[in-house]
């Protein structure tokens, strides 16, 4: 396994948990149907990201570059999103119904969708902030081509 993959799983899991954990705080609160709290969401998996490619940065000094950089954290965001949204099918599907539902009447009251529309929510939402987070990030990590200005002495 190189390098890349093996820092995208560490830090994708771990970014996951993260998020799974938030959201069992705000579950024992009764704060979990506050669309507001997710936006701390977003702050985790950019530290997610963020640390993974700084991680992959140190780890492979001189051989880093743009490409590898942006497959390590948008690879971590994917698997982060991957595990959250696997997390919360089951959570919607069979522990907490009435959940989803509630989400449904507020958000979907007379279209009628189902269950399925919030996983996809929850799905695209995690790509979509994965592959802006990286694009954002990698742009403070890659080194810069451009020529050093001369000096006039």
């Amino acid at each position: 396994m190189n390098s890349t993959l093996k820092i995208s799983l560490k830090y994708g899991i771990s970014t996951a948990f993260s998020l799974i954990a938030y959201f069992l705080i705000l579950r024992l609160f009764d704060l979990h149907e506050n669309p507001w709290l997710r936006v701390f969401n977003g702050v985790i998996m950019s530290l997610g990201i963020y640390y993974s490619i700084k991680y992959y940065k140190l780890s492979s000094k001189e051989a880093f570059n743009f490409i590898n950089g942006y497959k390590t954290g948008i690879v971590s965001g994917l698997i982060a999103t991957a595990v959250f949204t696997l997390f919360m099918a089951i959570y919607m599907f069979h522990l907490d119904v009435e959940f989803s539902q509630q989400l449904l009447s507020d958000w979907f009251s007379n279209l009628g969708v189902g269950v399925n529309v919030l996983i996809l929510i929850v799905l695209l939402e995690g790509v979509a902030s994965s592959i802006v987070l990286t694009l954002g990030f990698m742009q403070f990590f890659k080194t810069s081509n451009n020529p050093k200005p001369k000096q006039n002495a």
